[in-house]
């Protein structure tokens, strides 16, 4: 069961101010997680927060559609100089022409960070999020990090099995 709207941040002032989840993904996915995506998507849009994506195809296309299916919000970050390729479902576009660099702004414009299946892209995020720090990293079928002697880091990321579980560790961990 999802909370009924999300909660603060530690790390700022309880205010008005609307909680941000970046879902990260690739852009080549599969059915599977396309699904899962689109359904992350419903899931954070009727909790109330509004959602950071890439704004393209594969997981960012699937998460928009999902969110904007339930009337929320979806913000995409393109990393090119024009809207060509942005998904049709998104509610705002940002062109930043700074290339895989908006990596680094979709993670740190997030309270939140939710990562759909994995591509090199995707792991850099995942890095950029934990390096960043403060902000709850979970992964839904996609990259395991293991350090160098061969373990599992699971130290700030949240390694899950459902968008449900997802959604709720991204909202109650943050």
């Amino acid at each position: 069961m999802l909370p009924p709207s999300p909660r603060p941040t530690p790390n700022r002032e309880e205010t008005d101010r609307v909680f941000q989840v970046a879902v990260c993904g690739p852009r080549n996915c599969t059915d599977e997680q396309a699904a899962a995506a689109r359904q992350v998507g419903v899931l954070l849009a009727e909790a109330g927060a509004v959602v950071i994506c890439g704004g393209g195809t594969g997981v960012m296309a699937a998460v928009a559609a999902g969110v904007r299916s339930a009337g929320g919000t979806v913000i995409g970050i393109r990393p090119g100089a024009d809207r060509e390729g942005a998904s049709p479902d998104l509610s705002v576009t940002i062109v930043t022409n700074i290339g895989e660099a908006r990596n680094a702004v979709i993670v740190w414009s997030a309270d939140a960070v939710i990562a759909v299946g994995g591509s090199w892209g995707t792991l850099s995020e995942v890095a950029l999020a934990r390096r960043r720090g403060g902000v709850p990293v979970v992964v839904l079928d996609g990259w395991r990090v293991v350090g160098p002697d061969g373990t599992t880091v699971d130290d700030g990321i949240a390694y899950v099995s459902s968008p449900e579980e997802a959604v709720q560790q991204a909202l109650l961990t943050a």
